[in-house]
């Protein structure tokens, strides 16, 4: 599949999403990566900002929350948005790939799973089922 042709395709400039990421290369890929997309996105970098993020942008449609985050944890920061928002799909994305890894970031709260390195095409598939 050639993804340029892919994400070309798609328009999601009427749709926003919260990027939760500590590391400041894996944040530019992935909005690299969407920016074809034209999505509007927002950058947090650790758990309780991505939490105060979500609470003030009730508009938010989708989360990408990374796991391992200084401060509070993804699972965490999950969790308490769980609290007030159980309707946003939450993306769990991290390196730890283990099959009890996953089932624990599903158990937090989290409505799916990339495994990092994310390709743009697991990306893309797990986005176009949320958006």
């Amino acid at each position: 599949m050639d993804t340029t042709d892919y994400d070309q395709k798609l328009d999601w400039s009427s749709k926003k999403i919260l990027i939760v990421e500590d590391d400041v290369f894996s944040a530019e890929y992935l909005l690299e990566v969407l920016s074809e997309t034209k999505v509007q996105t927002i950058v947090s970098n650790n758990g309780l900002e991505a939490v105060e993020q979500t609470r003030n942008n009730p508009d938010l449609d989708l989360i990408l929350m990374d796991i391992q985050l200084p401060g509070i944890s993804g699972e965490k920061a999950t969790m308490l948005i769980r609290e007030f928002n159980t309707e946003i799909p939450i993306i769990a994305q991290t390196a730890h790939a283990m099959s009890n890894d996953k089932e624990n970031y599903l158990k937090a709260g989290c409505t799916d799973y990339l495994s990092k390195p994310i390709l743009m095409t697991d990306l893309f598939l797990t986005l176009k089922k949320y958006l």
